[in-house]
C-alpha cells in the first residue's frame, strides 16, 4: 500500500507529528528495541515540549538524554522496568520507577489508571491491505496504543513484521511518519565463566525434554541457555525473546512440538538482541507475539504442561524471599515477568520455577544468599511463591519445606566461606535448632562427579548421590518407613526413635572422603523420596567400614549392589584398599550381596554375628555394572 496515495493527509514529517502534542501532556512510548527513535528525537529537540510526563516499560534513546539537567525540567520519566543504560539516573533520582507485574500494566492503560494522552509507536510499511506490524514491540504497547488519545506512528522498513497480535491498520493510526533506521539493538553482554557454566550444568539437570520454558529478563538466565543444547522438543512461553534462545532454535533443540497450549509456536510479546535475531523472527510464522497481559497471565502460562520458568535475583534470604528489583534503597531493574511466571509454572501440570543467581557479589565479598534482605530491598517474590533456587553451588528446593528445611537448602548452595555465618545467623533468628551442624565449608563441586541415575526394574528412575544435611527430613522418612525387622536387620537392635540428634551424630561423621554416606531417591510427583542409604566409615589397615539399607518395596533390585559397587569407587578415590562389614548371620540377603561382588571375601564368624573383610582387588570380583536397568 502507498501511504501518499491511501492516506496522504496522515503522511507527515516528525516535526509535524510532534508539533501535535501538547504541553502537560502524558506520553506513551513503545518498549526497548522497538522503540520509535527518531520520534523520540524530533520530541526532545521540539523546544515546545513543556511538562511531559512520559510512560515506557524499557527505554534506550532516552537515555541519551537523562544528564541534561534542560531536559529533565521539560519531561518527568515513568519507567515500568530500569534497563542498564538507566541505572545510573534512577540512582540519582533522575527518573522515577513504577513497581508493576508486567501482566497488569496493560489494565492500568485500559482502566485509564494511567491516563495517556499521546502514543508514540513503530510500525513496519503496511501490507496490501493497510495493516502494519508492531514488530518486535507488541507487550504493553498494544495496550497503549489502543489507550491513547492520539496515535503517531513511525513507519520503519527495517522494522521486523511479526505474527501474532501484532497488527494495525493505518485507518487507526492518526500520524504517519516515515523514516528508516536501524532498529535498537541489544546484543548478548554475558561472558563465559565457571559460575555460570556451574548454573547452567545444575539448570540442565532439571530441565526435562519436551518441557516449556520462559526465561526471565536479566544476562544469567540468558547464559544457560547454552546448556540445554542436548534437550528435546523444547517449547517456548516467554516475554522476552533474546538472543540465548537463537542457537537452540538453530539446532532445533527448541520445536514446540510438545506444547499443550499453541504447539508449534514461539508465545512470546517482545523480541530484543541482534539483528542476526531480528533477521530470524522477521515474517517468521513459527512466532506468535501477543500482548503482555495474555503471555503472563498467570492463568494463561499455567495451560502449557510442564512450564518451567528461568529467572534471576539480586537476593535470596533463608526463608525463601526473593529480591530482584533493587540493591537496597537502591531500584536496579524491575519486578518484570518474573512473579506471573512463579505463580503460573507453579499452576502449570507437571511445572515449576527455577530462580538462579551467583552465590556471590562485589567480586566475592557479600553473599547474594543472606539472613535477611537488605535493608530497603524490596520482596518482589514472597517466600511461598519460591520452588527451586539455584547458585554455582548446587540446587535448593523449597517449595512445601519448612523455615529450618528452606535455611538449611539454601546454606548449603551459598558460597563455602559464608554457610557458618548464614548459619550462626539463623540460629539466632530461631530458624533451626541450636545444634545444628553446618554445611561443608568445602567446594564439593567434585561430588557432582558421584552422582548417577539407574532405570530400575519398576519403571522408576533412581538418582544417586551424596547424603547432604538439608536431607534430613527425607532420612528421617526414610528411617520410619522402613519395618522392624529392616531395622533390626541394619542397627542389631530394635531401634524405635530416629531423631535430630541421631541424625546429627550421623551427618557429624561425613566428610565425603574418608566418611561417605550415599543415598538412592525417586521421583514422587513434585518431590524425591529416599530409598536406600548406604555408607562407609574410617576402619583400620585400609579399609573402611560399609553398610547399607534399602526400603522393602525395593529391595531385590539390585539397588544394594548397584550403592556397594560406586561405595567401592569413591573409596578407592579415597586411598582405601578395601571393605569391612558386620552384619546378622540370619541376614542372608546382605551376605549374598558382598559376596557376590568379592567372592573371596573372608568370613568370620562369632555368636550371631558375621564379619567380611572384601578387597578391591579381589581377582573373581565381577566387572562393574553397565549403565542400563538393574533388577
Amino acid at each position: 500500500m502507498d501511504l501518499n496515495e491511501y492516506c496522504p493527509h496522515k503522511v507527515v514529517s516528525a516535526e509535524k507529528a510532534i508539533s501535535k502534542i501538547k504541553r502537560g501532556s502524558r506520553v506513551f512510548i513503545g518498549t526497548g528495541c522497538g522503540e520509535p527513535q527518531h520520534l523520540i528525537r524530533s520530541m526532545v529537540s521540539d523546544m515546545n515540549m513543556q511538562d511531559i510526563m512520559i510512560y515506557q516499560m524499557l527505554s534506550s534513546t532516552l537515555s541519551e538524554y537523562v544528564e541534561d539537567e534542560f531536559f529533565l525540567r521539560r519531561f518527568s520519566l515513568k519507567i515500568f522496568f530500569i534497563s542498564r543504560s538507566m541505572r545510573k539516573a534512577a540512582a540519582e533520582g533522575k527518573i522515577d520507577y513504577i513497581p508493576t507485574y508486567l501482566s497488569q500494566i496493560p489494565t492500568l492503560f485500559y482502566s485509564q489508571r494511567i491516563g495517556l494522552d499521546v502514543a508514540l509507536i513503530q510500525v513496519s510499511p503496511p501490507d496490501k491491505f493497510g495493516y502494519c506490524s508492531l514488530g518486535i514491540s507488541v507487550d504493553i504497547t498494544r495496550a497503549g496504543m489502543e489507550s491513547a488519545k492520539m496515535l503517531i506512528a513511525q513507519v520503519n522498513p527495517r522494522l521486523p513484521k511479526t505474527w501474532g497480535d501484532s497488527f494495525i491498520h493505518v485507518d487507526d493510526i492518526d500520524y504517519l511518519v516515515s523514516h528508516e533506521e536501524s532498529v535498537v539493538e541489544s546484543p548478548p553482554q554475558w561472558r563465559e565463566d565457571e559460575v555460570t557454566r556451574r548454573i547452567g550444568m545444575y539448570v540442565a539437570q532439571v530441565v526435562d525434554d519436551e518441557s516449556t520454558i520462559q526465561v526471565g529478563f536479566g544476562h544469567l538466565p540468558n547464559a544457560v541457555l547454552q546448556y540445554l543444547d542436548k534437550k528435546k522438543d523444547l517449547g517456548i512461553h516467554t516475554q522476552v525473546i533474546t538472543d540465548g534462545l537463537l542457537p537452540l532454535l538453530k539446532k532445533k533443540v527448541i520445536t514446540n512440538k510438545k506444547k499443550s497450549l499453541l504447539a508449534g509456536r514461539v508465545v512470546a510479546s517482545l523480541c530484543m538482541g541482534s539483528q542476526e535475531l531480528y533477521d530470524f523472527v522477521h515474517n517468521n510464522p513459527m512466532f506468535y507475539f501477543r500482548s503482555s497481559d495474555y503471555v503472563n497471565d498467570p492463568t494463561v502460562i499455567a495451560r502449557n504442561d510442564n512450564l518451567i520458568s528461568i529467572s534471576s535475583a539480586l537476593e535470596v534470604d533463608l526463608t525463601g524471599q526473593v529480591c530482584s528489583d533493587s540493591m537496597g534503597n537502591l531500584f536496579y531493574s524491575g519486578i518484570g515477568d518474573q512473579v506471573d511466571f512463579l505463580r503460573g509454572s507453579a499452576m502449570s501440570k507437571g511445572g515449576f520455577s527455577i530462580v538462579a543467581l551467583p552465590s556471590t557479589a562485589r567480586n566475592g565479598k557479600v553473599s547474594r544468599i543472606v539472613p535477611s534482605l537488605s535493608e530497603g530491598a524490596g520482596v518482589a517474590t514472597t517466600r511461598a511463591d519460591v520452588d527451586i533456587v539455584i547458585t554455582e553451588y548446587g540446587i535448593a528446593e523449597l517449595q512445601g519445606k519448612s523455615i529450618y528445611q528452606r535455611v538449611m537448602e539454601l546454606a548449603q548452595i551459598a558460597h563455602p566461606k559464608f554457610r557458618e555465618e548464614l548459619i550462626e545467623q539463623a540460629k539466632q533468628r530461631n530458624y533451626i535448632f541450636a545444634d545444628q551442624l553446618p554445611p561443608s565449608t568445602e567446594d564439593l563441586s567434585f561430588l557432582e562427579g558421584y552422582k548417577s541415575t539407574v532405570d530400575l526394574s519398576n519403571g522408576k528412575t533412581a538418582l544417586f548421590r551424596p547424603l547432604f544435611p538439608s536431607d534430613e527430613f527425607a532420612y528421617r522418612n526414610f528411617f520410619y518407613s522402613l519395618q522392624e525387622k529392616t531395622i533390626y536387620y541394619r542397627f542389631f537392635y530394635k531401634m524405635k526413635i530416629f531423631s535430630h540428634e541421631v541424625v546429627q551424630k550421623q551427618y557429624a561423621s561425613v566428610d565425603y572422603t574418608r566418611n561417605m554416606s550415599f543415598i538412592g531417591l525417586v521421583q514422587s510427583r513434585r518431590h524425591q523420596e529416599l530409598i536406600a542409604i548406604g555408607s562407609y566409615a574410617e576402619g583400620d589397615d585400609d579399609r573402611a567400614e560399609v553398610a547399607f539399607v534399602v526400603r522393602e518395596d525395593y529391595q531385590g533390585m539390585g539397588i544394594a549392589s548397584y550403592i556397594l559397587e560406586q561405595l567401592e569407587m569413591i573409596a578407592r578415590d579415597n586411598d582405601y584398599k578395601g571393605f569391612i562389614a558386620t552384619t546378622l548371620r540370619e541376614n542372608a540377603p546382605m551376605i549374598h550381596v558382598f559376596k557376590k561382588r568379592y567372592p573371596n571375601a573372608k568370613v568370620i564368624s562369632s555368636t550371631g554375628d558375621v564379619m567380611l573383610l572384601m578387597d578391591f582387588d579381589d581377582p573373581d570380583k565381577p566387572e562393574a555394572a553397565a549403565r542400563e536397568p538393574i533388577v
